[in-house]
């Protein structure tokens, strides 16, 4: 399948540009989990050499994006339990970090800034648009990590981020869609607990979010017939482009993998989930 590159994104080498457009198709599942990765065909693709997109595989090898399978080569890593599992945990952490900073030390025009973002979202939410509520809720995330003002916190924040921004386009209608109000609930809730400088209360929220999705990806994994994800055109557009999308036709729903269904080690994930 054709893979999009950004309009205006400039990229300093080949190798560069070939990373940077392969993760990115890699991240909005326009490289789905377990699709092939063939040099040749890739760098037919990109208008490169193999070089550049053969280093460019390996460098994704690194990240965990991609992976080698025996007699097919290298192919899309698959949207796992532990992937997902791996997701969350990390996000917990830098997310009780960040947000006790805040709760710290913004001062009250930060807070506010939250408080119009979750207003917008509640907004999204209402009109039925649930991926423009996905985009705002990334950045809700990421404004909490940057307030802070550390570099590092920030990045990183900003690499999970999107790891989960792929499994919750793998698994769209299947998670997202359900869990959107409560997760609406946890936002005020962490909001009110910055502006009060209620440490204790902060904590235990922002855990409860993050294990609340968690087992909602869990309970769609090991669910007997979950229903099919899958994000449309109209779907994905961006905040505030509610009129551009409504001329778009959608895009094909996206079949679950093999490597999606039911896993044999998910009781373990589960528990580990819920503590």
């Amino acid at each position: 399948m054709p893979i999009d590159v950004e309009r205006g994104t400039r990229h300093r080498t080949k190798q560069e540009f070939a990373y940077q457009t392969l993760r990115d198709a890699i991240l909005r599942c326009e490289l789905g989990p377990g699709e092939r990765l063939v040099i040749d065909d890739r760098a037919r693709r990109l208008q490169v050499s193999t070089i550049p997109v053969r280093e460019a595989i390996q460098m994704l090898q690194s990240e965990g994006l991609v992976v080698t399978v025996p007699h097919t080569g290298a192919t899309v890593a698959p949207v796992s339990p532990e992937s997902i599992q791996d997701v969350f945990a990390v996000l917990e952490g830098l997310e009780v970090v960040a947000s006790r900073i805040v709760a710290e030390r913004a001062v009250p025009r930060e807070i506010e800034s939250l408080e119009r973002l979750v207003a917008q979202m509640d907004r999204a939410v209402a009109a039925g648009r649930h991926a423009q509520w996905a985009a705002m809720n990334t950045r809700f995330h990421l404004t909490i990590s940057a307030l802070p003002g550390l570099p590092m916190l920030g990045e990183m924040t900003r690499r999970v981020l999107a790891r989960w921004d792929r499994v919750r386009r793998y698994f769209f209608r299947g998670v997202l869609v359900h869990r959107v109000e409560q997760a609406q609930q946890e936002h005020r809730t962490m909001i009110q607990a910055m502006r009060a400088g209620d440490l204790q209360t902060l904590e235990a929220t922002v855990r409860q979010h993050n294990r609340r999705a968690f087992e909602s990806y869990m309970r769609f994994l090991n669910s007997a017939e979950p229903p099919q994800g899958g994000v449309s055109e109209e779907d994905e557009a961006p905040a505030g482009d509610a009129k551009q999308s409504s001329s778009r036709a959608p895009r094909r729903r996206r079949r679950r993998s093999p490597s999606a269904r039911r896993p044999a080690g998910d009781a373990r994930l589960r528990s580990a989930g819920s503590r």
